[in-house]
């Protein structure tokens, strides 16, 4: 069991994101199942994930899974006191999914950074075996507001994509947003390995950009990630979303450009 500490709206850049980039997978099937894997001390960012993700896909029943039974009491009290939510439940378990059904998403934030990387791996692969066919694995970490988050969507046959997102106007520099980096890369941000070499050059571009703060720090953030498409070497097509996704704080990329040597 974990400290389990979250707040209402930490996750909120990661719905987002996901009911943005996954509708497909979340409409996928006669009844699309996504777990909330970990959801801590409070049941609140369950309910969250369930109200913004059925805005995009109605029939989805949403399943928060904890290790803790005081926990997952308190969750099945809430969807009572609150409800009635049709499709939500609450259920006790961990990594081997006590779910129905496979789920067309797992969401599992702020729930490896106790693991050592070895077993974070693992993890990785025990939750890609249980994805249903067309599913997804969203697995990161956020500071305790959701103002920096890390992280990397996976399917049954890999990551594909990782995700850099900041509330702009408090960030000084992009490399601040590796205390966020999922515990397969956390350690891998030294010199020589590609996640190191990406943050070296996104605050350089961060810092090239600077002149486009007098239009805010969006537009700031924006020029950056324009400049890191035109010049970071691994980068062989511009980052996933376009400018539409980049005002909102964000960078998606090809998991290749940052996966680790060995990897």
């Amino acid at each position: 069991m974990t400290r389990g500490t979250t707040a209402p709206n930490r996750l909120r850049r990661i719905d987002r994101w996901i009911a943005a980039t996954q509708a497909a997978a979340l409409r996928s099937g006669p009844r699309p199942l996504a777990v909330d894997l970990g959801y801590g001390a409070s049941p609140v960012t369950t309910f969250e994930l369930y109200s913004r993700l059925r805005a995009v896909s109605p029939r989805l029943e949403v399943a928060g899974i904890e290790i803790e039974p005081a926990r997952v009491a308190a969750g099945v009290a809430f969807a009572a006191a609150t409800g009635p939510h049709e499709g939500l439940s609450f259920r006790r378990g961990g990594f081997e999914l006590p779910v129905p059904r496979p789920p067309v998403l797992v969401r599992a934030f702020n729930v490896l950074r106790q693991y050592d990387e070895a077993a974070a791996w693992r993890a990785w692969d025990d939750l890609r075996a249980r994805l249903a066919p067309s599913g997804v694995l969203v697995e990161g970490t956020c500071d305790e507001i959701g103002r920096r988050a890390v992280w990397v969507a996976l399917t049954g046959d890999g990551p594909r994509t990782i995700t850099f997102a900041a509330h702009v106007r408090s960030l000084e520099r992009p490399s601040e947003l590796a205390e966020r980096l999922p515990k397969t890369l956390i350690h891998r941000n030294v010199p020589g390995e590609p996640v190191h070499e990406f943050l070296t050059a996104f605050d350089r571009c961060w810092a090239t950009a600077a002149p486009h703060s007098a239009f805010g720090p969006r537009a700031r953030w924006v020029e950056a990630v324009s400049l890191l498409a035109r010049t970071h070497p691994v980068l062989a097509h511009p980052p996933f979303g376009g400018r539409s996704r980049w005002r909102l704080g964000e960078v998606t990329l090809p998991w290749s450009a940052v996966a680790p040597h060995g990897r």
